[in-house]
C-alpha cells in the first residue's frame, strides 16, 4: 500500500517533540518521578507527546484472508499452534501493540515505529487487565510499554521491565520474524492479515512520521551512545543474548545462506536470504549438523544434511524428525537502535 506523506501529521509530531524534554511532572497518568527502583536513568526518558494510550493499542483485533498488500509491504510475521498471522506496519505505524491471542495464547505484538523493532510475548491469561498499552513515554527512542495490571514500564528492546511492581522481570517471547508480503505469502498462503478494521478512525494510506525512515540524519531524540560504524536506518538483524547483540547484514545473505556462528560463547544458526533472516541457538546434539537453505513452495526454508526439512520457524515439514531447534532472541531493528541499546555490538564478517 503506498504511502502518502502528510505535512500535517508530522507537523504534529514535531509540535509533541518540542516539549519532550521535561520529564519532571507526571505523564498522564504514568508518574517517572517517584522514588521507586529503575533500571533505566529517568532523564533519558522521553515524553512522546502522545500521552499513555493517545497511541492506542489494537485490544479486539479481527484478521482477514486477503488484504490486498503489494508485494514489498513490510509485515511481522508469527506462526503458532497452526496459525499464520501477519500484521502490516502501515497499521501498527499507528498502533505499536496488538494484544491478541493466537492458538490458546495470549501474546502483545509490539512494534516500535521509530527504533523499527517488533517483538511478540506472553501476557497473562484469562485476565481482562493482562493487556499492555503505549505509555507514551520512550527510552533512546524505543517504546516503553505498561501493562494494565501494575502499569510497571516495560522497555520493549530491552526485553525487561525498567520499573514498578514488576521491575526487573523479562518477558517470556514468541519467535516472530519480519519480511515483505511476497515472502511471507509464499511461505504461509493461508495466513491471516490483521484488518483495518481496528475500531478506531485511522488514515492508513498515511505513514505518520514523514521521511523518518529513508531519511537517515532525522531522529525525534538523537540515540546515545550513537554507534556510526553503520547508517542509521540501516536494517539489520540481531541477535540478543544478555546485554549483548551480534548483528547481520541483509546483503549478506543474498540469495539464500545458511551460516553457524559463535556468539557469547553459544553457537547459532542464521538462515535466509536478502529478504527474511531467522536464527536458532544449537545444542550439542545439533551442532555438527550441515545446514543449507531452501525455500521452496511447500513452506520449507531450509534443511539439514539428515535430510530434515524445517519451516522459517525451526518446525519439522519432513524427513527425519530431528531435535527442536530453539529459536535466538532476535529482531530485525534500524542500526542505531542497536547500538544504543547493546554498546559494542559485534557485526558480523563473512
Amino acid at each position: 500500500m503506498k504511502k502518502i506523506y502528510s505535512l500535517l501529521v508530522i507537523s504534529v509530531i514535531t509540535l509533541s517533540c518540542n516539549k519532550t524534554d521535561d520529564t519532571s511532572n507526571q505523564t498522564n497518568g504514568i508518574s517517572i518521578e517517584a522514588e521507586e527502583e529503575w533500571l533505566i536513568a529517568r532523564r533519558e526518558i522521553k515524553d512522546g507527546g502522545a500521552g499513555k494510550d493517545g497511541i492506542p493499542s489494537i485490544d479486539n483485533p479481527e484478521f482477514i484472508d486477503d488484504a490486498g498488500l503489494e508485494d514489498d509491504e513490510l509485515v511481522v510475521g508469527i506462526y503458532f499452534e497452526g496459525e499464520a498471522r501477519a500484521y502490516p506496519h502501515y497499521i501498527l505505524d499507528w498502533h505499536e501493540i496488538v494484544n491478541d491471542v493466537i492458538g490458546n495464547d495470549p501474546i502483545a505484538l509490539s512494534y516500535c515505529p521509530l527504533t523499527g523493532t517488533a517483538f511478540a510475548w506472553e501476557r497473562e491469561a484469562d485476565n481482562a487487565d493482562g493487556t499492555f498499552g503505549v505509555s507514551g513515554l520512550l527510552y533512546n527512542s524505543n517504546l516503553l510499554l505498561y501493562d494494565r495490571k501494575t502499569e510497571s514500564l516495560w522497555s520493549q528492546l530491552k526485553l525487561q521491565c525498567v520499573n514498578g511492581d514488576l521491575v526487573g522481570e523479562r518477558p517470556t517471547l514468541f519467535n516472530v520474524v519480519e519480511t515483505d508480503w511476497k515472502t511471507w505469502k509464499k511461505l504461509y498462503p493461508e495466513t491471516l492479515v490483521l484488518s483495518e478494521d481496528t475500531g478506531f478512525s485511522r488514515n492508513y494510506d498515511v505513514y505518520p512520521y514523514g521521511d523518518y525512515k529513508t531519511n537517515d540524519n532525522y531522529f525525534l531524540f538523537l540515540p546515545a551512545p550513537h554507534d556510526r560504524r553503520l547508517l542509521n536506518k540501516k536494517r539489520v538483524y540481531a541477535i540478543i543474548d544478555e546485554d549483548k547483540s551480534k548483528v547481520y547484514q541483509f546483503e549478506d545473505f543474498m540469495g539464500g545462506n545458511a551460516i553457524i556462528d559463535t556468539f557469547n560463547n553459544k553457537k547459532y544458526l542464521i538462515v535466509g536470504d536478502e529478504h527474511i533472516l531467522n536464527s536458532f541457538e544449537l545444542s550439542q546434539d545439533n551442532e555438527g549438523l550441515v545446514f543449507e537453505y531452501e525455500l521452496s513452495d511447500s513452506g520449507g526454508f531450509f534443511k539439514d544434511d539428515l535430510g530434515t526439512v524445517r519451516n522459517v520457524f525451526g518446525g519439522v515439514l519432513s524427513g527425519n524428525l530431528g531435535d527442536y531447534l530453539t529459536p535466538a532472541n532476535s529482531v530485525v531493528s534500524y542500526w542505531f537502535a542497536i547500538g544504543a541499546f547493546y554498546p559494542d555490538a559485534e557485526i558480523y564478517q563473512p
